[in-house]
């Protein structure tokens, strides 16, 4: 695996709207951009990893007033949901982001102005008056050929209401952008993923069947009939449509406007920057967002990742059902290691997926607990019962040795989470471990030890304890606490975990890096335990 320490790279989450309450959606993309944030400080990268909330907006205005309290306090007070489940916060979520924008910090305001001015300055912005379909759940407007008739109502493609709005507007002159945004896909057709997505994106600018109007048209930026937004730069009298506002978080965090600051030549201008978002947003991140960056004569960010939507227990998530899972409940449930193993594990990155109670606890017996804790556990235990506690002597590797070692090195030779496939790189780290579980098995250490061969049972435990040391290093990501645990019962100390959150380099994995005999282990103990059923029923 390869350490390239000048690389930089920057991911971010969408920022979360404070009207929500966060459910297993919100958990999932911030686990899954945290996994890749970890993974790549491990691989030696310069990582920054953004997260935040949306606070502007119609939806919020009208739910302060609702609560009878200025928008400002409304936003402070909900948007501690979100800042709770990060490192900004309480961080439930055990995850390492490096920012926290919030949009209505002066320091976002400032950006969202610059990046208006720039558009405009270029001529991209005009003052016209607007009528449209709106939904105020969405924030967004759409064409008529996209509206769902329902009962005599017409709704948008999510099933939100819409109503017809004719207001003074600000444009952005999106028509002008078709052909260099579909020149731009043609020649970065890795820039949405999966491909599924790309083809979506490129049917909607073209103008494909299920958009019959045609062309791209010219977005709405600004609204009148309320307040609670970033003023227009130069007409107070306007607020930034959402998305031109919410989307400008992902420079602000680099330190736009200063774009000769280092945070942003390093994070924006040089590195592989990347947005994770839902499908549902993916519109506005792989159409607007590069149109406005062209405009204003910016960089575009490297990828744009979809990925797709949790049902639970069969059941689409709504209020109206009152199925949404808090992730507050589930760490509680299972453990904060388990939850972020079952989300990354659990489907493809991109695929929609179910979340089910009996697959997680499948999922946390048959992976966690019966394959990587039964093997840590038994290894561990042997070699304290039976090695005096100190890693035993090691084989030189010929043609008799078991071939463990180098049958755990080809597992990891391409260690990598490509295309956020995170299944396949959990597949890895559980085909490492049944097949150190099942030489555990086959060379039998204990009946080795009984017939006189306590040499042999050595270097046995030496293999097994040298397999979990990489399959421990390899698992960091996704069970960062568990792994970490692992290692400190291997003879790591806590000055060994180096890197910036606590981990221990992918580089570690060489063979150079192994473990050394005679160093003396801690009494180990379980990292994994099985989740019983009957008993938390029964509490």
């Amino acid at each position: 695996m390869q350490v390239i320490k000048s690389m930089n790279f920057y991911i971010t989450t969408p920022i979360y709207y404070v009207n929500d309450s966060p459910h297993i959606g919100h958990a999932y993309t911030t686990i899954a951009c945290d996994v890749m944030a970890r993974f790549k400080r491990l691989d030696g990268y310069d990582v920054k990893f953004l997260t935040g909330t949306d606070e502007h907006g119609q939806k919020v205005d009208k739910a302060a007033k609702a609560a009878g309290i200025d928008p400002q306090e409304f936003t402070d007070e909900v948007s501690v949901r979100f800042r709770n489940l990060v490192n900004s916060g309480e961080n439930l979520l055990n995850v390492t982001n490096d920012d926290f924008v919030r949009t209505t910090e002066e320091r976002h305001k400032k950006a969202a102005q610059e990046l208006w001015t720039r558009i405009k300055d270029n001529g991209h912005i005009r003052l016209d008056n607007y009528g449209g379909w709106y939904s105020v759940r969405d924030e967004a407007y759409y064409q008529e050929a996209e509206l769902i008739e329902k009962n005599g109502q017409k709704l948008a493609p999510t099933g939100a209401e819409v109503e017809w709005v004719e207001e003074e507007s600000y444009f952005f002159d999106l028509s002008k952008w078709q052909q260099k945004l579909l020149d731009f896909y043609e020649a970065n057709p890795d820039f949405v993923t999966p491909k599924t997505r790309y083809n979506e994106v490129k049917s909607f600018v073209r103008g494909g069947k299920e958009f019959t109007e045609g062309a791209l048209k010219d977005l709405s930026i600004s609204r009148t009939t309320f307040d609670w937004g970033v003023p227009v730069p130069g007409d107070d009298k306007h607020v930034m449509y959402v998305w031109i506002d919410a989307l400008t978080n992902y420079l602000t965090s680099t330190g736009f406007p200063d774009t000769d600051s280092d945070s942003y030549k390093k994070y924006w201008e040089d590195a592989d920057n990347i947005h994770v978002v839902g499908k549902d947003i993916l519109r506005f991140h792989a159409v607007y967002w590069p149109a406005f960056l062209m405009a204003a004569g910016l960089p575009l960010p490297k990828k744009i990742v979809a990925h797709g939507w949790w049902t639970i227990e069969g059941e689409k998530m709504s209020k109206s059902l009152g199925n949404a899972i808090a992730p507050k409940d589930l760490i509680d449930d299972f453990g904060v290691d388990q939850t972020r193993y079952f989300l990354m594990r659990e489907v493809p990155f991109g695929n929609d997926g179910n979340f089910s109670r009996d697959a997680m606890i499948d999922r946390i017996n048959s992976d966690l607990a019966n394959n990587i804790g039964n093997l840590a556990q038994r290894t561990l235990s042997m070699i304290q019962k039976n090695c005096d506690g100190v890693v035993p002597q090691c084989k030189a590797q010929s043609a008799e040795s078991s071939g463990l070692l180098g049958y755990i090195k080809d597992v990891f030779k391409d260690f990598d989470i490509a295309d956020f496939r995170f299944d396949l790189a959990i597949e890895k780290i559980i085909t490492a471990s049944s097949r150190a579980n099942e030489y555990l098995d086959e060379a039998a250490p204990l009946k080795l030890k009984k017939e006189g061969e306590m040499k042999e049972m050595g270097y046995v435990l030496y293999e097994l304890a040298e397999s979990i040391r990489q399959i421990a290093i390899t698992l960091q990501p996704f069970t960062p606490i568990a792994a970490k645990k692992i290692l400190l019962q291997l003879g790591y100390k806590e000055a060994d975990f180096d890197n910036k959150y606590g981990g221990v380099a992918f580089e570690q994995l060489a063979a150079e890096f192994a473990l050394k005999p005679g160093v003396s282990l801690p009494k180990p103990a379980g990292v994994f335990p099985r989740f019983e059923v009957a008993k938390k029923e029964a509490s």
